[in-house]
């Protein structure tokens, strides 16, 4: 059976909505949805080593996931409206305690955001680039809401990544819609 390792966006965890449908509508693959630490730092490695130990097939990020999914290269990857400059949001990434939209796997309710992780994002933001072949290019494809008002970073994966854009009708967060009827045919298709 083939793995899909599903990588949530920014305040959210492995537990959310998108997950529960992504299982029920691809019955035929393992959903893998891993809680991302907070801290870039971490997570990036984190992340490499969880696909290479699970065996990805295909990596689906949303988001700030879909900004990690960019850089775990040696892998399908769709980056979903991908947050390639979360250091550069202020209204979103500000240093206090929040909510997660979801509990994690282990029952947290709450992340802390402080100055240094927002050093992180901005110092790894910096080199995203630098570890992508030409090769790697071929086996990542951005998908961008036509309607997405929170980030739009179109153009500069566009310049990375040109041709594999796919626009669809719709936000920045993952609808249930986009799924079925954007993400799954995409699946299908290059998973043939």
């Amino acid at each position: 059976m083939n793995t899909i390792v599903y990588l949530h966006g920014y305040g959210s965890s492995g537990q959310s909505g998108t997950v529960a449908y992504l299982r029920k509508r691809m019955p035929e693959y393992i959903i893998l949805a891993p809680d991302i630490p907070v801290s870039p730092r971490e997570a990036l490695p984190f992340l490499r080593e969880y696909c290479e130990e699970n065996k990805a097939d295909l990596i689906i990020g949303t988001s700030m996931g879909g900004m990690y999914a960019m850089q775990i290269t040696g892998y399908d990857r769709i980056c979903v409206n991908p947050a390639l400059h979360m250091s550069q949001l202020p209204e979103i990434m500000k240093v206090g305690t929040w909510d997660y939209f979801q509990p994690t796997a282990d029952g947290r309710t709450q992340f802390t955001i402080t100055e240094d992780i927002i050093n992180e994002f901005r110092n790894m933001e910096a080199q995203m680039f630098e570890n992508i072949t030409d090769e790697d290019k071929t086996h990542c494809w951005g998908f961008f809401g036509d309607e997405d008002t929170t980030v739009n970073c179109r153009e500069e994966f566009e310049s990375h990544f040109s041709p594999n854009i796919i626009e669809f009708h719709g936000g920045h967060r993952l609808t249930n819609a986009v799924i079925r009827d954007v993400i799954l045919p995409f699946v299908q298709a290059i998973r043939k």
